[in-house]
């Protein structure tokens, strides 16, 4: 296919773009000073200027109300994993590599937006120590490589990476979590050498998996679709995923749209997030309940293969995926959880319109009801249901009901 090509100026100054007047560029100044402003002419290019709401626009420049002093630096608990320098162990078999502190543009709403403006542990430039951790625990066998964005890398540094963990048998997936086209698909475009790299290192039984962040269906552009149509015909297979923004796809139209567009081009919906938590985060957030019917309406006009994606929040505690409604309760469940007795939990908690997070549903008193897993339920098919016991340091979390161990 003819590859379109152009050269991408990055912007890190307000000053630098055009369409943002003296006055604006004044009163967004000490935003961009606190959390640290990023983007590029081409991702400019996308914004209908005369929109003041407009989604990609919301998407890159500074809102005041992100100074509000709300929310937490490390909303999910990151550091807690980390092990290494530049490497989390959260999930027992999956490691992630913050593998840089740079992206083509910086999302206003980041949940690692501490990551850029102070020099950290959590990232390393020396990943040595990391890829031995990795080597030395079998039970890793696949690694995520994040940051900051992985495609920022020179395609040789990036390939140093891939190759050590092809070294290492035991890793059989790559993922490689990239918003890169989206914000500047020249970066795979302009660089023959990264498919072809790339081509090398997937293979059939060790695929490299592209998660590529897509938040709004104007990102999904010609050229963005050759992006990902590039890493395709390289044998790398292709995902999405994205959180629920307010004032950006908090409606189900642009769900519907964004994922009918996306399997379409064979990047089927792979995770659908609550915004977190995260300091600055105050004007994007969008309360669980209402981010579950704007999920559930959208999947109404989805075929099977956009409907893929998981309405999660990504806890401390583990990923929990927003079920459906029971009533007057929500049902949850760990997709993925660091503790054992967490693995496949399902609960019921009760409707909390309000609820941002999961630590807003904990709050409320127990319930007598008990919900099982479908094997529990099988099992202990006529026996009587029994509240789980509370009161010890294995206690269930208050507000929450959930099959007896």
């Amino acid at each position: 296919m003819d590859v379109a090509r152009r050269s991408v100026r990055y912007i890190t100054s307000l000053s630098q773009v055009d369409n943002l007047s003296a006055a604006e560029q004044a009163r967004l100044a000490p935003v961009a000073e606190k959390f640290t402003f990023r983007t590029n002419d081409y991702y400019l290019g996308l914004i209908d200027w005369g929109d003041p709401d407009d989604p990609i626009r919301r998407l890159i420049v500074p809102d005041v109300q992100e100074l509000s002093g709300f929310g937490q630096a490390d909303a999910s608990g990151e550091v807690s994993y980390t092990v290494v320098n530049g490497l989390e162990h959260k999930y027992r078999d999956t490691a992630l590599l913050l593998v840089s502190r740079v992206c083509g543009a910086y999302c206003r709403f980041c949940f690692r937006k501490r990551l850029f403006r102070q020099e950290s542990a959590e990232v390393a430039n020396d990943l040595t120590g990391a890829l031995r951790y990795i080597d030395a625990h079998p039970e890793i066998n696949n690694v995520l490589l994040s940051g900051g964005d992985p495609l920022v890398l020179s395609t040789r540094r990036l390939e140093g990476i891939i190759r050590r963990l092809r070294e290492i048998e035991h890793v059989k997936i790559i993922r490689i979590g990239t918003k890169m086209p989206a914000f500047n698909p020249y970066r795979i475009l302009n660089d023959p050498q990264l498919p072809e790299m790339l081509a090398r290192y997937s293979t059939q039984e060790r695929k490299i998996f592209l998660v590529a962040h897509f938040s709004h269906p104007r990102e999904l552009t010609d050229v963005a679709l050759q992006g990902l149509a590039c890493v395709q015909k390289a044998g790398v297979a292709t995902v999405s995923q994205s959180p629920v923004i307010h004032g950006v796809n908090d409606a189900p139209e642009v769900i519907a749209d964004l994922f009918s567009r996306l399997s379409y081009n064979g990047v089927p919906p792979y995770y659908l997030f609550i915004c977190r938590p995260t300091v600055g985060n105050l004007p994007f957030r969008v309360p669980v309940e209402e981010c579950l019917k704007i999920f559930e309406l959208a999947q109404r006009d989805l075929s099977g293969l956009a409907r893929q994606a998981r309405l999660c929040m990504s806890h401390k505690t583990g990923k929990v995926e927003v079920v459906g409604r029971i009533g007057h309760q929500i049902a949850l469940r760990y997709h993925r959880a660091v503790q054992e007795k967490d693995r496949n939990r399902l609960m019921l908690v009760e409707s909390t319109p309000e609820a941002y997070w999961l630590d807003d549903y904990l709050s409320g008193p127990p319930t007598d009801s008990v919900i099982r897993s479908g094997a529990e339920a099988a099992e202990g098919a006529g026996r009587p249901r029994s509240r789980s016991p509370r009161g010890n340091g294995s206690a269930d979390p208050p507000g929450v009901v959930v099959a007896p161990s």
